[in-house]
C-alpha cells in the first residue's frame, strides 16, 4: 500500500463530466484513494508504462485498478486493454471497464480481454464500494 490513502486509482475518461460523475461516487462510496486522470488511450498506455511526463513513479505510481471507457481518442478502451494483457509487468492490474454501451458483445469481448468487471455509465457509490472490497478479499 502507498501512503495513507491506499495505492492509486486510474481514470481513463475523455469526458470532464463522467469523471466528476465517478469522482463523486468513489467519494460517496468511501473510496479516497489517491485519483489519477487521463483523457484517452495514448495517454493510458504512457501511464501505465512510465513513459514522457509519466515516467517519475512518485507522482504517478501504478495504479492498483484501472477504470477503463471503452470510447477514446487515439487508442479505443479494448486496443488499451489487449495491450495491457500481452505485457507481463501490468497481469496483475485490475481493469474495470466503464462504459455507457450495454451491449452483450462489447461485455464480452471486454471479458475477453481480461477486464476484471464490466459497469455502464454512470456507475453507483455501492457498485464501486463493492468492487474495492472484492479486491481485499
Amino acid at each position: 500500500m502507498m501512503g495513507t490513502l491506499g495505492p492509486t486509482i486510474l481514470l481513463v475518461e475523455d469526458s470532464v463530466d463522467d469523471a466528476f460523475i465517478m469522482k463523486r461516487a468513489l467519494q460517496k462510496g468511501g473510496i479516497e484513494n489517491p485519483l489519477q486522470i487521463v483523457t484517452d488511450g495514448q495517454q493510458a498506455l504512457d501511464y501505465l508504462t512510465g513513459k514522457g511526463s509519466y515516467a517519475d513513479r512518485e507522482s504517478y505510481p501504478l495504479p492498483c485498478i484501472m477504470f477503463l471507457d471503452l470510447k477514446l481518442p487515439y487508442v479505443h478502451g479494448f486496443e488499451v486493454l489487449d495491450r495491457i494483457r500481452q505485457r507481463t509487468d501490468l497481469n496483475s492490474l485490475v481493469v474495470v471497464v466503464l462504459t455507457g454501451s450495454s451491449e452483450k458483445k462489447d461485455c464480452n469481448r471486454a471479458y475477453a480481454l481480461g477486464a476484471r468487471s464490466y459497469l455502464v455509465k454512470p456507475p453507483t457509490a455501492q457498485l464501486l464500494r463493492d468492487i474495492f472490497n472484492s479486491l481485499s478479499s
